[in-house]
């Protein structure tokens, strides 16, 4: 049995650690306001750059919600400074998940000291050293995987059996709904870099491996999508504390969006355009792509004669590219560039957009879904060629345009590949505005996703000493 300390049943005290990436925080953020909402008293670890994510939550729930700030851990590879894998890239996740692992002892000390310690831990799937904490401090461990079923159906087999598949052409995946099959380099960034006997990388492995081996998974996920992967993780880990609480973008509070960044003109050009003529191309908070990749884009875009929206990262000295010289006149009545933050949320829901031009990370997935727009999948790395082929061989409302994240694709294939999938995408446009409407019932009084979200409230609470 599972200690609680003096925590009511009531108003559980929980902690909360997330992973600092954008794309892991926000969506545990946005979790952690919905249990502040239903009572429970929450602590959220973070190191000191991360602590302004915070400030929404922080703000809305003052009396619930307590910080928790640590030094970020030292690392060689990581440079001082840096907490953040943006800062970093993708390649920067294992040393970071390494570096973090040396708060186990701080941690524990903490928990040791308080009068009121947590009762559990939800921390995020990067994080799998906590299991082993929680064991110590012999209370629950809810693992927040900020991916699909899809992606964590495939993650214990994957890396059981790292070495053997690394050595594969084709990996069929016969255990799982459908017998899904992936190239190996098509696998998740990390399985992709580990080698073996490295301790990061052995740290790593051994922390995957110990989150379905926790008391609770949750995921960003909604039981319409991904159902299959869904039952068949129960059945994996063997329980049903596996709860699907999302899309939680919607229920969330992430408060204002940049502030020095105005939606007004993009919205304006949005209103002068037909319903679903346009399509939005994002790649993400972290990708930057090379100066070829940014060419063939513009000029693909270009000739596929499509409205578009293109959320373009400012370009650096480091061969990252920039819009090519004389792009944004020559398109000014097709096209718009947006350098910089861009109202992602806004632009999707948008009647204009039809169509999302995404690399498939999965809180853009989501955002898609949401906004009820086809993707135009390009994944490049990380969990984006899994998230791809739910999309594309599974669900069947995206079409793939380009894929690799050193690919340069052919601008005139992409420009026809473009305008083929905005004007004859009808099957897929009407999925993908079906599954829109699944996912907002989903979060809706009373369905699926709330119903396991207080799931996990009044299953927290129940826990006793």
């Amino acid at each position: 049995m599972f200690a609680t300390a003096a925590a009511t049943a009531s108003h559980p005290h929980i902690l909360v650690f997330p992973y600092p990436a954008q794309g892991h925080m926000l969506p545990l953020l946005d979790l952690t306001h919905q249990l502040a909402l239903r009572g429970l008293t929450i602590t959220i670890l973070v190191t000191p750059k991360s602590l302004p994510f915070l400030s929404p939550l922080l703000s809305t729930h003052p009396s619930s919600i307590t910080p928790l700030v640590f030094p970020f851990p030292s690392h060689p590879l990581i440079p001082q400074g840096v907490e953040h894998v943006k800062d970093l890239g993708n390649s920067g996740n294992l040393p970071i998940m390494a570096a973090l692992g040396k708060l186990h002892d701080p941690l524990l000390n903490w928990f040791n000291s308080q009068s009121n310690p947590p009762v559990a831990i939800i921390s995020d799937f990067f994080l799998g050293w906590t299991q082993r904490l929680a064991t110590q401090l012999q209370i629950p461990r809810l693992t927040f995987f900020a991916s699909g079923a899809f992606v964590v159906s495939l993650c214990d087999y994957m890396w059981s059996n790292i070495e053997k598949l690394k050595s594969l052409s084709e990996i069929k995946l016969s255990h799982l709904p459908g017998s899904p099959v992936f190239k190996p380099e098509n696998f998740p960034s990390l399985f992709k870099h580990y080698k073996q006997s490295d301790p990061d990388c052995e740290f790593v492995k051994d922390g995957i491996l110990a989150n379905t081996k926790s008391w609770g998974c949750v995921l960003n996920s909604f039981d319409a999508l991904e159902t299959e992967y869904i039952q068949w993780l129960k059945t994996y880990v063997g329980h049903n504390r596996v709860y699907s609480v999302g899309p939680v973008s919607l229920i969330g509070n992430r408060g204002d969006s940049d502030p020095s960044s105005g939606s007004d003109g993009v919205m304006t050009w949005l209103d002068q355009c037909p319903d679903g003529s346009v399509v939005y191309v994002c790649f993400g908070s972290q990708k930057l792509l090379r100066k070829e990749q940014v060419e063939a884009l513009a000029n693909g875009l270009e000739k596929s004669g499509t409205r578009f929206i293109w959320v373009v990262k400012p370009g650096t000295t480091n061969g990252f590219g920039d819009v090519p010289d004389g792009f944004e006149e020559r398109v000014a009545g097709q096209g718009l560039v947006i350098k910089g933050w861009a109202p992602q949320l806004l632009i999707l829901n948008h009647k204009a957009v039809g169509g999302f031009l995404s690399h498939c990370g999965w809180n853009s997935v989501l955002e898609g879904i949401v906004g009820g727009v086809m993707i135009l999948a390009w994944p490049m790395e990380a969990d984006q060629f899994v998230n791809a082929k739910l999309l594309v061989d599974e669900i069947g409302v995206a079409v793939r345009v380009c894929e690799g994240a050193d690919s340069v694709p052919n601008s005139d294939e992409l420009g026809r590949a473009v305008a083929e999938a905005m004007t004859e995408g009808g099957g897929m446009k009407t999925k993908a505005k079906d599954l829109k409407q699944k996912a907002l019932a989903a979060v809706s009084h009373g369905e699926s996703s709330m119903k396991d979200l207080d799931r996990v409230v009044e299953e927290l609470g129940q826990l006793r000493g």
